[in-house]
């Protein structure tokens, strides 16, 4: 049998633009499943650029599924970027340090936890993830979308802020979907329900 490995870091042949992500990734606070990739009009090492305000000393990961495609300029936005939005001042002064170093004493800068990101979720061209986003399996990102709620599984989403467009099936086949979870099956049952995960019926995949 032959298909992709996933521990190959450019899996098409004389093009290096698009990548495993996983293979790539050096943050540990960057999590990526199997055959999850990224496409990058210019370099595939944007993508960790592309990652903003994600600060080791917050601790926060961005966690990808399997089997996720992942357009060029897609930005994540993590918590690092936050301010305080109920003071007075939304001024980050502590971190300009000198005098103002206590400014945060006894106090924290919101956190939203992790970014989540489920499996075969298409996310598109230039569109933004902000912090704490949770994007259910199966779900599609438009292109130039700003996310700034969680996105349910088989949602189709867009805009700024982005707003469902229309799921993707009916919600008996959704639920169906998600107790398969066929990113779960092994690589050679995978490659056997091809013509089936390409198709449109449900129905016909193979347990």
């Amino acid at each position: 049998m032959k298909v992709p490995n996933p521990n190959t870091p450019f899996p098409l042949e004389n093009y290096n633009r698009l990548c495993f992500l996983k293979n790539i990734i050096k943050n540990p606070n960057i999590l990526v499943g199997d055959y999850t990739y990224y496409d990058d009009f210019e370099d595939v090492n944007n993508f960790e650029k592309n990652v903003k305000y994600h600060f080791d000393f917050i601790g926060d990961k961005l966690v990808i599924g399997k089997f996720c495609m992942i357009a060029s300029g897609v930005q994540f936005i993590m918590n690092g970027g936050n301010h305080l939005t109920e003071s007075i001042s939304a001024f980050p002064f502590a971190v300009f340090g000198g005098d103002w170093q206590d400014a945060m004493c006894g106090k924290s800068y919101p956190s939203k936890g992790n970014t989540i990101i489920g499996n075969d979720v298409w996310i598109g061209h230039d569109a933004t993830i902000m912090p704490g986003v949770k994007i259910g399996d199966g779900a599609i990102i438009a292109s130039k979308s700003v996310v700034t709620k969680n996105v349910e599984p088989y949602a189709i989403v867009g805009g700024n802020p982005a707003k469902l467009i229309r799921k993707r099936f009916e919600e008996d086949k959704i639920q169906e979907l998600l107790r398969l979870q066929w990113w779960n099956w092994s690589i050679e049952k995978i490659t056997a329900n091809i013509q089936q995960l390409t198709g449109e019926n449900v129905s016909d995949l193979k347990e």
